[in-house]
């Protein structure tokens, strides 16, 4: 069994990929746009991404822009847990995804022996990134 997350965005799925593949390694794969596909869309969303994944080692993300008539609320019910494998790149990770974001908790030595940062990146995501020896 494999559980993989599936993002939904409102137009930006390919800018926010962009951004994830530049943290997390990996390859955009998949990509498939609304063009010539029979659905009612603006024509200004044809290009935008009806599906796409970023597959690196021990991870897939899948995305797409949601329909613009389809209304999505920034959560607090879900947050990516990342377990990284150095703390310099757990570090790094978490200052990227928090910048232009919002920091609930900062990068820190955690009870449980862990260097761990809890934060909401600018697209709306919650990540949790942890790294422990």
């Amino acid at each position: 069994m494999r559980i993989e997350a599936y993002l939904a965005f409102s137009g930006n799925c390919r800018e926010a990929f962009n951004f994830y593949q530049e943290i997390f390694g990996g390859e955009i794969k998949n990509t498939e746009t609304y063009e010539n596909k029979e659905i009612d869309i603006p024509d200004n969303y044809r290009n935008k991404w009806q599906h796409a994944e970023l597959k690196g080692k021990n991870f897939t993300l899948l995305g797409y822009d949601a329909s613009p008539d389809t209304p999505l609320t920034d959560g607090t019910n879900i947050h990516l847990g990342v377990d990284m494998d150095t703390e310099n790149e757990a570090k790094e990770a978490f200052e990227k995804l928090a910048s232009s974001g919002k920091i609930h908790t900062s990068f820190q030595k955690t009870s449980w022996g862990a260097q761990y940062g809890r934060c909401t990146d600018k697209f709306g995501i919650g990540w949790m990134i942890n790294y422990k020896k």
